[in-house]
């Protein structure tokens, strides 16, 4: 079987539910931030938030992305970790249903989990709990489904401990073995601080694509200016794809400057907008796009996703919207 791209990542299950003051009051967490907490405590959070009407989909930065990708009529593949709990078997269930290919074993243990609580002022409240997705190793990247994919995509995240760092660093080594391109994720500008030497290496090595947002690639090249961070990352890395918030983003490919224009939208949560746009990216790069055409369809992609609550897309693109999109470049 084979994919256009096989992610890597976290496997976390976002369960948001609508709480009032007092519920939040009595968790007694900061207000409207991310905290990442123990399997003992998101046990807890849960229970207390039990008879609570809530929803729930399979997340994680990576697997939003692959699941964009899915949606948009790509084929997709995850490698991740999940336990034998009601919570893996939905994570399996919810990719397995969006077109996303799945094959793990489940172990014993906690799936991971992020609890978004929303209060009536719409804060959002996050609890994140990694489970067993911080025990993804080696062993569990699939080779063969490696070969046979365009793009793997590794999160940065995983870079934070063992054994997901070496996981990471095994995928890319399988995907530099079989002659698969590499697209890579920093995810977060407070990763920079501690990895910016290992990303650093990453990205004069095997790295073919970056992902990464103004703050960070300013934090990765000491420069100020937007392009002028792209082009430096762009003497190492084959492409590069430098989001700029409502401004848009640039694409650097073969020395060129592709600028993208935003895509206007009434932002109410920011939540996977890069997850989102990384999904137009490599749906379209591997589907026979032109590199300003899929920054055309990522933009408008990461508009669409910030226009609502959550990092899960309620109104997915229809082949005749990605169809005009495409037709507009």
């Amino acid at each position: 079987m084979s994919f256009d791209v096989y992610g890597v990542g976290n496997a976390l299950t976002d369960i948001q539910a609508h709480v009032s003051e007092e519920t939040l009051d009595h968790l007694d967490f900061a207000k409207g931030v991310m905290t990442l907490v123990e399997d003992d405590t998101q046990k807890k959070v849960l229970a207390r938030i039990s008879d609570h009407d809530t929803t729930r989909c399979a997340g994680g930065s990576a697997a939003n992305t692959i699941v964009g990708i899915a949606g948009f009529g790509g084929k997709a593949a995850y490698a991740c970790k999940v336990a034998e709990d009601e919570v893996g078997r939905f994570f399996l269930k919810d990719m397995g249903e969006l077109g996303v290919h799945v094959d793990v074993k489940l172990i014993p243990g906690q799936s991971g989990t992020c609890v978004i609580l929303i209060t009536d002022d719409a804060e959002r409240t996050m609890l994140t709990n990694l489970g067993v997705s911080s025990s993804l190793g080696p062993e569990d990247i699939d080779e063969e489904a490696v070969r046979n994919s365009q793009y793997i995509y590794v999160e940065g995240y995983l870079f934070t401990g063992e054994p997901t760092r070496s996981a990471a660093l095994h995928a890319i080594d399988l995907a530099k073995k079989h002659g698969v391109k590499v697209a890579f994720t920093v995810s977060d500008p407070f990763l920079i601080q501690y990895h910016r030497v290992e990303f650093l290496k990453l990205i004069e090595g095997p790295v073919d694509l970056l992902f990464c947002n103004l703050e960070e690639s300013r934090a990765l090249t000491g420069k100020l200016d937007a392009v002028d961070c792209a082009r430096e990352i762009h003497r190492h890395a084959e492409n590069v794809a430098l989001t700029l918030g409502k401004d848009g983003s640039i694409l650097m490919h073969e020395n060129e400057v592709i600028p993208i224009e935003g895509a206007r939208a009434n932002a109410v949560d920011t939540t996977g907008a890069g997850d989102m746009y990384a999904a137009g990216i490599l749906y379209g790069i591997t589907n026979g796009l032109t590199w300003h055409q899929s920054g055309h369809l990522a933009s408008h992609a990461a508009a669409r996703i910030v226009s609502q609550l959550g990092a899960r897309l309620k109104t997915p693109f229809s082949k005749e919207e990605v169809t005009r999109l495409i037709s507009e470049c």
